[in-house]
């Protein structure tokens, strides 16, 4: 719960640990896939280019609940929004495992990805409920449980398919999630915004607040550009381990553990973009993006120093990406309390359009390109942001710009 102290709130440390538990759990759904890639792309009988289309599905379906589902928290109750779409993600979750074909999987996996935005409701939930001197900490302790979820989910996925196959994990989360479901609607505090608007106008409305919200378009195409290296650094990673290094989905598994270490520079950014840190963070999370995929284009053997170049790169870039990500979102909180749940689907829809861009171009590029050519497409684009991050006149000299 969240402790009145004065007029301000605080957020209980159970709660927190709550919505962070709550939000890894969710948002993992959404990466299962990626170092299944291979096994699933076999068993459904799709060629190796159309491979990353199984990563693009799920994240396409994500962006479409992040604009059609996610602004309904600024409209109906939260607790039961909640309740209700980590339902529908369950028989999501249990079609994809018994699916007999490709056209009932990838129709899973758009659902899956559908209801999986309950991690973006209950983030801007945990904003709510703290008070706004601790709202960055509060926020960066969150995503850092969403982004461990996301981070263990690969490894997860690869060990549980090397033991079971890969259906058992869509299997095993489809019964994560129904526990979840009767937690959060037992556990959460009744949050019942004002409500202005119907649902069409609600809907109206995120045209107008993109239109007129610069800060909101800036950060959400920085974190399009990195979250699109990061996904389609490990959609094509898995795909590499196992041509060129010959590992099975257990060593992948244990290569993509190392991602987990990235979690680490969300409370962290958290906590300096409290202070004020914005911009340098901000550049500095750019030019990690650039340098993690700089290097293993540069230095591509098959050697074990160029394997290790790479799980330095895995570690480096999900602590760009994430740390990056944590900011630009305690930037977006910091607008309004009304249009928070907009605001916030707004800026994961845009960003995860750039995730599914880079999932399937990177699914192109090895298939025809390779490596190399994989990894120069991956400097490209935190590239494009680095170079959109300097036109931005308004905040420069000055960090406590809140760009």
């Amino acid at each position: 719960m969240a402790q009145t102290i004065g007029n301000k709130q605080k957020i209980s440390t159970g709660m927190m640990f709550l919505l962070a538990a709550a939000c890894g759990l969710t948002a993992a759904n959404l990466y299962y896939s990626q170092t299944l890639v291979g096994p699933i792309s076999a068993d459904l009988g799709l060629s190796s280019g159309a491979a990353g289309l199984i990563v693009t599905i799920t994240q396409i379906g994500y962006v479409a609940g992040l604009l059609f589902i996610v602004p309904m928290s600024d409209m109906l109750e939260n607790r039961r929004l909640i309740a209700g779409a980590l339902s529908f993600v369950v028989l999501a979750l249990l079609g994809a495992a018994f699916s007999p074909g490709p056209v009932l999987f990838m129709a899973s996996a758009l659902m899956i990805g559908v209801g999986s935005v309950v991690a973006q409701i209950l983030v801007p939930f945990a904003a709510f409920l703290s008070a706004e001197e601790q709202r960055g900490r509060v926020v960066g302790n969150v995503m850092s449980g969403l982004l461990l979820g996301i981070m263990l989910a690969r490894p997860a996925a690869s060990l549980i398919a090397g033991l079971w196959g890969w259906q058992a994990i869509f299997a095993f989360s489809a019964g994560l999630m129904a526990l979840l479901a009767i937690l959060l609607a037992s556990m959460l505090p009744d949050r019942r915004p004002v409500r202005t608007l119907d649902y069409g106008q609600l809907l109206a409305s995120l045209l107008h607040l993109f239109k007129n919200t610069p800060i909101l378009r800036r950060r959400a195409f920085y974190q399009a550009f990195l979250f699109g290296s990061f996904s389609l650094f490990w959609t094509t990673v898995p795909l590499r381990l196992a041509d060129e290094y010959g590992m099975s989905q257990k060593g992948i598994a244990l290569f993509a553990l190392v991602g987990v270490a990235g979690a680490v520079a969300a409370p962290i950014a958290g906590r300096l973009a409290d202070r004020g840190w914005t911009r340098s963070l901000t550049l500095g999370a750019m030019s990690v993006a650039i340098l993690s995929f700089l290097v293993p284009a540069l230095i591509h053997g098959r050697s074990g120093f160029s394997l290790a170049l790479l799980f330095l790169a895995a570690i480096t870039l999900d602590m760009a990406v994430s740390g990056n990500l944590v900011v630009g979102q305690r930037t977006i909180y910091s607008l309004g309390n009304e249009t928070r749940g907009r605001l916030n689907g707004l800026f994961m829809a845009i960003f995860f359009i750039g995730g599914a861009a880079g999932s399937f171009l990177g699914g192109l590029s090895y298939a025809h390109g390779g490596w190399v050519a994989t990894a120069w497409l991956g400097v490209s684009l935190p590239l494009i942001a680095l170079v959109y991050f300097f036109t931005d006149s308004s905040s420069r000299g000055t960090e406590h710009s809140p760009r």
